[in-house]
């Protein structure tokens, strides 16, 4: 039996490595990640790979990747992890307060604006967890890159591996400088848009295909833009100085609005509207630490208009 039970802690720890050179790329960026060296990770996916009799690795000078077969053992490894890491933390939260990280990714504009405060008020709540918060504004795998939970802010998405929980809505609207609008004019109908500088969301597939609603019809508009970005910030920026039309959402512009920096125009007409999403693996959904994050963002995000 406790041959039996060396055996198994063997084959988790060579699991473990494995996943963690998937994730980093390489067997050095792996090792340092664990705290081991590099030929103890090379030893033991090597093990890994002489038990099951199939290669999990196709290895080159400057770059480790997943066969298909070491792919698809990869996504199972995560399942299994996922749970391992779920029972324990179960365990050990009947006997204490929740503990251990927190791995979070978030868009850069939200997460400036609003991340802050809220992560410092969730860490004051449960001091015994530790975050590790990323922004940036690159559409990331949440799975491939190790991430409890992800934020975006997008129209629906679904994938099988991920739940996907929309928490509050995020209008947007149409906006420029009292300056541009006095210089060039103000488009009261959508295909005037054709006619102005916009300022487009370069990282959304449709970013210059603007699309309104003014419930009678849908109108689909090609813009011309004069700045294509894919950060809000700065595409409001540029906007308050007067050159061009931006499409924005309102958390983003909520202040140069109220100080008339930004006016609204065409109010009459509706846009796509966005969600503020939670995207976590289905193998974190009952872990303590994801659930106690997402009830905290469900009552911290409600309203965004």
């Amino acid at each position: 039996m406790y041959r039996y039970y060396l055996q198994s802690m063997d084959k988790f720890a060579s699991i473990k490595a494995f996943v963690r050179v998937v994730q980093s790329g390489g067997f050095a960026a792996a090792a340092r990640k664990m705290g081991v060296s590099r030929s103890t990770v090379n030893k033991l996916v090597i093990n890994l790979e002489n038990e099951l009799k199939v290669q999990l690795l196709q290895r080159s000078t400057r770059k480790v990747n997943p066969t298909p077969t070491g792919f698809a053992f990869y996504e199972r490894c995560l399942n299994i992890l996922g749970e391992l890491e779920t029972a324990e933390q179960a365990v050990s939260e009947l006997q204490s307060e929740p503990k251990g990280t927190l791995k979070l990714n978030a868009p850069m504009s939200f997460g400036t604006l609003y991340l802050g405060k809220a992560i410092a008020e969730f860490m004051v709540q449960y001091p015994e967890l530790q975050v590790q918060l990323t922004l940036n504004d690159r559409t990331i795998d949440p799975i491939a890159e190790g991430y409890d939970l992800t934020i975006r802010i997008s129209q629906p998405e679904t994938s099988p591996n991920l739940v996907s929980q929309a928490i509050a809505p995020i209008p947007r609207v149409l906006c420029a400088a009292p300056e541009y609008l006095d210089r060039q004019g103000i488009p009261d109908r959508p295909e005037q848009l054709t006619d102005h500088s916009c300022l487009h969301y370069g990282q959304i597939v449709t970013g210059n295909q603007w699309t309104l609603d003014n419930g009678d019809r849908e109108h689909r508009v090609t813009v011309q833009g004069v700045l294509c970005s894919n950060n809000g910030e700065v595409l409001r920026d540029v906007a308050v100085k007067g050159l061009g039309i931006a499409l924005l959402p309102t958390f983003i512009i909520k202040s140069e609005l109220d100080r008339g920096e930004l006016v609204r125009i065409l109010p009459d007409y509706q846009l796509p509207q966005l969600n503020l999403y939670l995207l976590y693996p289905l193998n974190r959904h009952l872990n303590t630490k994801v659930k106690l994050l997402v009830d905290f963002f469900e009552k911290r995000f409600t309203d965004f208009s």
